[in-house]
């Protein structure tokens, strides 16, 4: 006798790959007040950049099939150069469009920005900006 399983109704999530930097601190220009501006202040960076993966990863697999994972640091820093952001907003779209810039592949880019400065009792205060490529 055959006993009838009940459908389960799942919802079908596509393959992703996640590319993260978590807590790199780098010395950027930023801020509107006087205190904050003629110097860098220094800002905490967590970056998720997702991908498409290919089909499958094996330990041949080269790195053309993934992403440096150097270019998410080089987006918080390098390519932040001197320019000054009033708002951190600013520096993570910055980080954002950099990203998608590099790399066709990258689908989204989240950025969290914690601004170190203002933290009194290890308090993290700072933004995060989530971009879809468009």
């Amino acid at each position: 006798m055959d006993i009838a399983r009940p459908q389960c109704h799942r919802r079908l999530v596509a393959d992703s790959l996640t590319l993260e930097l978590a807590d790199f601190v780098h010395q950027v220009h930023t801020g509107i007040y006087s205190e904050e501006t003629g110097k860098p202040q220094p800002l905490r960076f967590t970056v998720h950049a997702r991908m498409k993966p290919v089909a499958h990863y094996d330990a041949d697999t080269s790195l053309d099939a993934s992403k440096n994972y150097m270019d998410l640091k080089f987006a918080c820093s390098d390519a932040l150069g001197d320019t000054h952001f009033k708002l951190i907003e600013a520096v993570a779209e910055h980080v954002c469009e950099t990203l998608f810039v590099q790399d066709a592949r990258v689908e989204a880019v989240s950025v969290k920005i914690v601004k170190l400065a203002l933290s009194e009792a290890d308090e993290q205060i700072g933004i995060t900006l989530t971009r879809e490529r468009r």
